[in-house]
């Protein structure tokens, strides 16, 4: 796939943190007592009893019946108006007129249909009625050319395709080579059915009107748990896209997984940053709140991150590394401007130690930090890419509980979680109830590659049995393409990825990931690619009979640190400056790990929807030099 996303940069901006001084918090009025009796009932080693949930369907309606009139979706119109609130009832009205009015006035059952949007309230309401009867949704990233819009939407034999306002243009370019689709829905749009055109809102209200009528039907649809319902699209970092066939099956048992390991409430609310086309998103972020009553708020976009927090005040979030990392650092930049950073590290001791016997005290200390993310976040949850442990024991340390996923599109997303009984920082979690991981092949260190049995597995690649088959074993496993050990626990910790693993002439394995994690920490790296690079491509001027790959860093500069030192460096001291700072890191690492070559990298890497680089691209863009 020929993609070049620019991932935006995300501008976090907090309010100044002073904090109180310790002689302060001696005159708050802690209930010390009460907070022990309160954490030590929260002890717990087992998970939750859990659902037992076989289809989106189920769970959906029975939240409904028990809360109709909670909040549901909240979407802020424009930037300047208040949220504004959907309930239960009122989301699942428009889910059944839509699906109403896509059967009965479109004849679209059993029928491919993609979405293609930003967050937005509509692409909620589509998404929820496909699966519960109208026929198999095709979630699109938005993100992508318009080429490949059209090659996926052909390659799903589409006949109807939902997209938003912003995505118009894209659609009319490529409308009139669609010749398969036989309508094209316009989010937020009142238009009436004219030829192939409708607006959505036309079709919600058409569809109130049947059902006002009587026809119930669209209610009555009964969900076969094994049906072929989602066709979502790989956006991977080594490989072009799959077609990745789901059922309502695969999605329940993901609800099934968390409720185990997770206590939600119909209190809670989520907080959506990240897009829904993706699995983690969809999934978690969305059908998760779905079947325990909860809320979801939409964020507008990066940009308005903090504000909407501000605003809304969630208590959950789920994100990705760059995020949580984003927030860890401007956070933290703002306690060291207060010159504050030595009593917030003595606060983190003295709580942490309190919560050691059970007294956990940090949401009244860290008040000031939890009032810049809204005030209500008790969870924030990362998956996707690996996380700096130390971002992740910070996010505890301030109170906030911080989990792990673990997962692909195959896996509807969750194989793992961390239990929120029972934290592992560093982990990618633990493996779900209803699963069994392995390792394949370990080595001395018991690293191999993971595979996965799961109720949560995939149906298998859309039309590509030889890839289902190289995928997933003669006894059921996965294979992951991860390489990961696990614990006696059942706690993976995922160290690599097969296809990017450097393989020395003693045959020894480096894995990228780890010697990227320790790279990202230099202040002036904003980005790196760690691969290994063949002798003869270094331009070095001199013959090379050595074949051992080169270990070598693409790395993109962090401009503003760099400016910190002098403004306007030049190349050469740019390197300098950066190569100096990677020797160090050397130091760290076994003689055959460590980095020997250093290339700058101009502009960005190419990223997936989750902003993870794909490598191959910036492979093959060596390759075609």
């Amino acid at each position: 796939m020929n993609r070049n996303i620019k991932i935006p940069k995300i501008k976090l901006k907090f309010g100044k943190i002073k904090m109180k001084t310790m002689e302060n918090l001696a005159d708050e009025k802690i209930d010390y007592e009460k907070l022990q009796k309160e954490n030590l009932k929260k002890k717990r080693t087992e998970p939750y009893e859990t659902t037992h949930y076989k289809t989106v369907k189920e769970f959906f309606y029975k939240t409904v019946k028990e809360y109709p009139d909670e909040d549901c979706i909240l979407e802020k119109p424009d930037h300047k108006t208040p949220y504004k609130v959907t309930t239960y009832k009122e989301f699942k009205d428009d889910v059944e007129a839509l699906g109403t009015a896509l059967i009965k006035l479109l004849n679209q059952k059993d029928k491919r249909v993609v979405i293609i949007s930003e967050t937005q309230y509509h692409w909620y309401v589509s998404y929820m009625a496909m699966l519960c009867g109208v026929g198999i949704a095709v979630p699109i990233d938005k993100e992508l050319p318009t080429n490949e819009i059209e090659n996926l939407v052909k390659r799903s034999r589409a006949t109807t395709v939902i997209y938003s306002k912003m995505k118009a243009d894209d659609i009319k370019k490529i409308r009139d080579n669609l010749s398969d689709v036989e309508y094209f829905v316009e989010m937020k749009s009142d238009k009436p059915l004219e030829g192939k055109d409708v607006g959505l809102n036309y079709l919600i209200e058409a569809g109130r009107k049947i059902i006002k009528s009587g026809d119930k039907s669209f209610e009555e649809i009964e969900i076969d748990p094994e049906e072929f319902k989602v066709l979502i699209f790989t956006s991977g970092t080594t490989s072009t896209a799959k077609g990745v066939m789901l059922c309502n099956r695969n999605l329940a048992e993901n609800i099934n997984a968390v409720n185990a390991y997770v206590k939600l409430y119909p209190t809670d609310m989520f907080f959506s940053v990240l897009p829904l086309h993706h699995t983690y998103e969809s999934t978690i972020g969305f059908l998760l709140p779905m079947a325990v009553g909860s809320s979801v708020a939409i964020c507008e976009g990066l940009r308005y991150i903090v504000p909407n927090l501000q605003e809304v005040k969630p208590t959950a979030i789920l994100a990705v590394p760059l995020l949580v990392e984003n927030i860890y650092k401007k956070i933290n930049e703002s306690i060291k401007k207060s010159h504050k950073e030595k009593l917030v590290n003595s606060m983190i001791y003295v709580t942490n130690g309190l919560k050691s016997i059970g007294i956990d005290a940090k949401k009244k200390v860290f008040k000031e930090i939890h009032d810049n993310l809204g005030g209500n976040i008790r969870i924030i949850v990362s998956a996707a890419a690996p996380i700096d442990k130390k971002v992740g024991k910070w996010v505890e340390d301030i109170g906030i509980t911080f989990l792990q996923g673990y997962g692909l599109t195959e896996t509807a997303p969750i194989s793992a979680v961390t239990p929120e009984y029972n934290a592992m920082v560093g982990s990618a979690g633990k493996t779900i109830v209803q699963a069994d991981v392995k390792v394949d092949n370990p080595n001395e260190q018991g690293e191999g590659e993971i595979l996965i049995k799961s109720p949560t597995l995939m149906l298998g690649y859309y039309e590509d049995e030889e890839a289902t088959k190289n995928a997933i074993t003669e006894d059921g496993y996965f294979r992951s393409g991860d390489i990961g050990y696990v614990d006696d626990d059942g706690y993976i910790f995922v160290t690599g990825r097969c296809k990017n693993v450097i393989v020395t002439q003693n045959g020894k394995n480096i894995y990228p990931e780890e010697i990227e994690m320790l790279l990202e920490k230099i202040p002036e790296i904003k980005e790196v690619m760690v691969y290994g690079k063949s002798p003869d491509e270094l331009d070095t001027g001199k013959k090379n009979n050595d074949k051992e790959l080169i270990i070598t860093a693409r790395v993109i500069p962090n401009m503003e640190e760099l400016d910190k030192i002098k403004v306007g460096m030049s190349n050469e001291e740019i390197y300098k400056i950066i190569w100096e700072k990677i020797k160090e890191v050397n130091k760290k690492l076994t003689t055959y790990k460590a980095v020997k070559h250093l290339e700058l990298k101009e502009g960005e890497f190419e990223k997936t929807s989750t902003m993870k680089i794909k490598r191959y691209k910036e492979l093959q863009k060596d390759a075609s030099k």
